[in-house]
């Protein structure tokens, strides 16, 4: 099983990042193996879709599960048909190691 959660950098230490299309970054944590990867969001700065291409993004990934603190209603209906389940965090002050450690 892997959960992403969006990140505004690209270690633990970043804060966590309530946008889901335009976050800079995912951290992905694969629970069966424990490792922490972070791949960068190249579809932050689009004009239009990065939601939805972002959304495409965790389906090639094989994610089945995205913590986020917003999801565009074009994204979340993509991820819905893709069986991705959506996490709200609401709480933006959190870093990553703080939200990987409740996943542990």
């Amino acid at each position: 099983m892997k959960t992403v959660i969006t990140s505004a950098g690209n270690d633990v230490f970043s804060s966590f990042d309530l946008r889901f299309g335009r976050a800079a970054w995912f951290c992905v944590y694969d629970h069966s193996t424990g490792q922490t990867e972070f791949i960068e969001n190249k579809y932050c700065e689009s004009n239009s879709g990065a939601g939805t291409k972002a959304a495409e993004l965790m389906a090639e990934l094989k994610i089945n599960t995205i913590i986020s603190g917003d999801f565009g209603p074009k994204a979340k209906s993509l991820l819905e048909r893709l069986n991705i389940q959506m996490i709200v965090q609401e709480n933006s002050s959190k870093t990553i190691q703080e939200l990987l450690e409740n996943l542990k």
